[in-house]
């Protein structure tokens, strides 16, 4: 035992040997670093309306810079260029859409007639639950006193529909802010690159900038642009299987799985849990039932564990408990918005930290 703590330590210590050393920063600027931070999320959480449609179009940006660069070369100028590039991007968003619409809300009206079906399939389970309810009526009579009555409390809220509008309208102002400022982001190009340029003291400086905005550019185009492609290759797979299991609208859980493994780890746990209630409802054999969710869940994890790992090794590994750190925190700030722009987020991260020498040992601590 003492043997391998020794190992591990020297192993630890042979990893960091690369890394240069730094002088550490004073109390002084730990202690105003901190507060500066604080405000900053502070500014984020409060402003989310502004900033969750900007961080969006950012991203959204370095996903589509492969294209402009494209636009470029046939010489097209930029406005044009992104315009079209935008409307082919609300162009693809609205066909699938309306491709998925009409399976989609045949799915959510199924759902209540099926939840009886599966009552009956976890029928075994109705008597390790009623011997839970009991012990639990047993323990609140237990802290009644006799001949009091417990007062229950209804809680009445806004109506599903007034909530369903509310949530539609904000999710229509937030798109339309975002494909704004995309549109403006794309057609600026080098804009601002280039007045930052202007205002650096030294010819060193500013070819040092210029170095680490291209480097920064390039990599978290090729990094979103890789895991794009493999969310879309874990979609058609998922369809696949789907089509193979003969559970109906496959094209319908092959876009839910793209969509969902955007959403790390948090991602599969709802894929799974929802194709295991709709096996349930599609197959009547209990353990065939099983299948569409193990299908999905291995087609996942060798997506994850084995081919986006080795794709992306030589250009970016996240560390896992901070991808769940990220989730948790940026799902507390902003939501759902903010869970599913967690990881891109840490990405630019991490690539602008390994990019910046001052800042090598941060991007180091949030690599696996």
């Amino acid at each position: 035992m003492v043997f391998e703590l020794h190992s591990t330590r020297d192993e630890i210590a042979a990893e960091a040997g690369d890394l240069p050393l730094i002088e550490p920063p004073e109390t002084r600027t730990v202690f105003l670093g901190g507060i500066l931070l604080i405000l900053s999320f502070i500014a984020l959480k409060l402003g989310s309306a502004f900033f969750i449609p900007l961080f969006f179009a950012i991203i959204l940006k370095f996903v589509l810079q492969p294209a402009m660069r494209g636009a470029e070369k046939m010489r097209l100028p930029r406005k044009l260029a992104a315009g079209l590039i935008v409307l082919m991007l609300l162009a693809g968003v609205g066909g699938v859409a309306s491709v998925l619409a009409t399976p989609a809300s045949e799915w959510m009206e199924r759902i209540p007639e099926g939840l009886p079906q599966l009552k009956d399939k976890f029928r075994f389970l109705s008597k390790p639950v009623e011997k839970t309810q009991a012990v639990l009526a047993q323990a609140e009579n237990m802290t009644t006193a006799p001949g009091q009555k417990i007062q229950r409390v209804m809680i009445q809220g806004t109506r599903l529909s007034d909530r369903f509008f509310n949530m539609t309208q904000v999710f229509v102002s937030a798109a339309l802010t975002t494909i704004l400022i995309l549109f403006f982001l794309l057609a600026g190009g080098d804009t601002f690159l280039r007045r930052f340029v202007e205002i650096l003291p030294t010819f060193r400086n500013k070819r040092q900038a210029v170095d680490i905005t291209k480097q920064v550019e390039g990599d978290i185009s090729v990094y979103l642009g890789t895991v794009t492609l493999m969310n879309t290759c874990v979609g058609v797979a998922t369809a696949l299987a789907m089509r193979a299991f003969g559970l109906g609208d496959p094209v319908l859980w092959g876009a839910v799985a793209f969509l969902l493994n955007y959403l790390p780890i948090v991602g599969v746990m709802l894929g799974t849990a929802l194709l295991t209630v709709v096996g349930f409802m599609e197959i009547a054999d209990f353990w065939m039932a099983l299948l569409p969710a193990a299908a999905y869940f291995g087609i996942h994890m060798l997506e994850s564990s084995v081919i986006t790992p080795m794709l992306l090794a030589k250009r970016l590994t996240l560390n896992p408990v901070l991808v769940i750190l990220s989730l948790v925190f940026w799902y507390w700030m902003w939501g759902f918005a903010g869970a599913v722009m967690a990881v891109p987020m840490l990405a630019i991260t991490k690539i602008v930290c390994d990019r910046v020498e001052k800042l090598r040992h941060f991007g180091h601590f949030l690599g696996a």
